[in-house]
């Protein structure tokens, strides 16, 4: 499906497996002898034909779309993690504030809208500067297309980015700015201290509307979800909104900190943010995206 040079798109992606659902997203049907009378029944199947509905796809916008990936738990019975709230971090770590302003302010300078043009029709997401060094972290379904890529800084300028390399399994890629081009690094979350109930900001470019942030909270930690076609990984799951170009942008705590890179979002029949999004933790993707730029 070929869209609009513009930046504007929808989410499309395969159908996610609920673990109340039979793989294919085929309602489970209730056993005769389990099914009760006629009314419960109904009332019982309900919830599960609805979440036949849901999907969960990749967020990047742009001419000729991106795909989106499968996520599910490894077994469709497999129990969803307890969304608890983690203690707080040991080591007298500061409390998370609740200046999202601030937050804002801090993140948006190392954000850029990342645009592929050529290759498999072009594409568009989101991306924060890594280091001083010039490195730009984004999401892989952004680049896999192939194309002249190009990012967009907050003050407008539009520099030209090398592709450093591309990590599918984990849905992370990394591109290269000039390091004198004045893109502030991003500062990263310590490992462990995220924590669920606390603010985030989701910072990128939905729909092509560059220098975007929503608010949320963190709704759960270790997600189990399969992003890029590869084994089930652990996501950080947000109901801060995430749109269609969000892809490749950071989520940032009220501290201005990386807690993750911004990926998938749950809909319902191929509509848009129904507020469930999910996010590669931090921790993972500064691994992969260390190792790509030194392979690079």
């Amino acid at each position: 499906m070929t869209t609009s040079p513009s930046g504007l798109g929808e989410p499309r992606g395969p159908w996610f497996t609920s673990p109340d659902l039979a793989d294919g997203g085929t309602a489970v049907r209730v056993p005769p002898e389990e099914a009760g009378p006629a009314t419960g029944a109904a009332d019982r199947r309900w919830p599960r034909l609805l979440l036949a509905g849901l999907a969960l796809v990749a967020v990047s916008a742009g001419a000729g779309g991106t795909a989106g990936w499968f996520a599910a738990p490894d077994a469709p019975d497999a129990p969803a993690p307890a969304a608890a709230a983690s203690p707080p971090p040991s080591g007298g770590a500061a409390p998370v504030p609740s200046d999202l302003v601030t937050a804002a302010a801090r993140a948006l300078p190392g954000v850029v809208s990342v645009q592929v043009r050529g290759g498999r029709g072009g594409s568009s997401g989101s991306g924060f500067v890594l280091d001083d060094r010039g490195h730009v972290v984004t999401n892989d379904h952004v680049v896999a297309g192939g194309g002249t890529v190009t990012v967009v800084g907050q003050d407008g300028r539009r520099l030209t980015a090398r592709l450093v390399g591309r990590d599918p399994g984990s849905d992370i890629a990394v591109l290269r700015v000039d390091a004198g081009s004045g893109l502030p690094a991003l500062p990263l979350a310590p490992s462990g201290q995220t924590r669920v109930g606390e603010p985030v900001l989701a910072v990128g470019s939905p729909l092509g509307l560059s220098g975007t942030v929503t608010a949320g909270i963190v709704s759960a930690l270790d997600r189990p979800v399969r992003l890029g076609g590869g084994a089930r990984q652990s996501a950080v799951q947000t109901d801060a909104s995430i749109n269609p170009g969000n892809s490749g942008g950071p989520l940032v705590n009220a501290r201005g900190e990386v807690v993750g890179v911004n990926t998938a979002i749950a809909t319902l029949e191929g509509g848009g943010n129904i507020g469930i999004g999910f996010a590669i933790p931090i921790e993972r993707a500064a691994r992969v995206a260390t190792g790509l730029i030194g392979r690079g």
